[in-house]
């Protein structure tokens, strides 16, 4: 009898142990884990989002070895992160390969995951992928978003869900995707939250030779990077040329950068167009010149970055550059510039006040590709977040 009374009580002081230290029953035995695969099948933004990840996975448990699975065309995210091991890339463009050719692909793929013989899976998206990785790589354990809709096959190929969170859009996504950390016992370390990015090298090397052929110095200038791949999260033209002009009256060059391709392309001419309506020179462009690395060295460079909801304002976050962001549709709090800068702090502009309906998230107004809460936001506006931190 006393046996089993004093089993009983090891039993709720357990219960109680774990609880107190916020602890879920089904934590995972960290020492059954050699290596992790993290999958995050997403845009550019959403993977540097994920870095943290690796950090905080590393740091609670050094002997693992984090792998990482992403898209070829986000590869350089995540690409020199020293807590990574191994980087698997996904080539969207094996579906041109024929059923055959993407097939031969996918296998090699699959073989060389199989090898590293994962014991967790972390999975931080609903991409049906990671179901299928889960049943047939088999890791002691996996985790994944609990997605409602999702039928038995999803619900059967993990051991641990995510729960969504009311009001998401008030957390970021960075807190998210640590979520995955908490569910399975593991508290992230505060100090390893930040996101991580390197240039690397020959980013570094290329980026020094391109200022010095413009005539800049690194922290002598601004970086601007107006647009976005999506037209809904886009600020004006004109009203870009204007706060050129404002940041060169306070004595500083301006630097634009747009990805390659005549969709970001256009905006960037219409600007220099603005520009010499106004009498004023066109802007220095590194426009479509720059690779993600290479973005992530030049804008780690700069006084300051300005731009809107997109990738290179996390790439600016992550090298703890000083961020002006201007959000419409899109939340600040889910997506908003993360970590601290190296001085001052990021500034995030928006109409909230007047637009009760933001953040929507739909692409415009009416679904019209134009978001009048981004569009009617004045140069004022911008010109407030953007001179404090424009101090010598």
């Amino acid at each position: 009898m006393g046996s089993w009374f004093a089993s009983i009580l090891r039993s709720i002081k357990l219960m109680l142990h774990r609880y107190n230290n916020a602890m879920p029953f089904d934590a995972i035995n960290l020492s059954q884990v050699r290596r992790v695969l993290v999958t995050k099948l997403r845009h550019h933004g959403d993977v540097l989002l994920a870095s943290p990840v690796l950090s905080a996975l590393k740091a609670a448990a050094p002997h693992v070895e984090v792998d990482a699975l992403v898209y070829t065309d986000t590869a350089e995210m995540l690409d020199g992160h020293p807590d990574l091991s191994q980087l698997h890339c996904i080539d969207r463009g094996w579906k041109k390969l024929g059923l055959i050719g993407q097939g031969t692909a996918e296998w090699a793929l699959f073989t060389q995951m199989k090898a590293r013989q994962y014991d967790l899976l972390i999975h931080l998206t609903e991409h049906p992928r990671g179901a299928w990785l889960s049943r047939l790589l088999k890791p002691r354990y996996a985790v994944a978003p609990r997605v409602n809709g999702r039928g038995r096959f999803w619900k059967n190929s993990f051991t641990h869900f995510v729960s969504p969170i009311m009001g998401s859009g008030r957390r970021h996504v960075v807190e998210q995707n640590l979520d995955a950390l908490r569910r399975l016992g593991i508290q992230p370390a505060p100090d390893k939250r930040a996101l991580t990015l390197v240039p690397g090298v020959d980013a570094d090397a290329h980026v020094s030779v391109r200022l010095q052929s413009l005539g800049l110095k690194p922290g002598g200038f601004v970086h601007l990077h107006p647009p976005s791949r999506w037209h809904f999260k886009c600020w004006t033209a004109d009203g870009w040329a204007e706060i050129i002009a404002r940041v060169r009256a306070a004595g500083w060059p301006v630097v634009l950068t747009a990805a390659p391709g005549d969709k970001e392309g256009r905006l960037i001419d219409q600007i220099q167009q603005a520009l010499v309506r106004q009498n004023e020179a066109p802007a220095l462009s590194l426009a479509g010149a720059l690779s993600l690395k290479e973005l992530g060295a030049l804008t780690g460079q700069a006084k300051l970055f300005a731009g809107v909801d997109s990738a290179p304002m996390h790439i600016a976050a992550a090298m703890k550059t000083p961020v002006v962001v201007l959000f419409g549709p899109s939340g600040e709090g889910h997506w908003g510039p993360w970590g601290l800068p190296r001085e001052g702090q990021h500034q995030v502009v928006t109409r909230s006040a007047q637009f009760n309906c933001r953040p929507c998230g739909l692409d415009g107004c009416g679904g019209g590709k134009v978001s009048e809460c981004l569009t009617s936001i004045t140069v004022d506006d911008v010109w407030a977040g953007m001179a404090p931190l424009l101090i010598k």
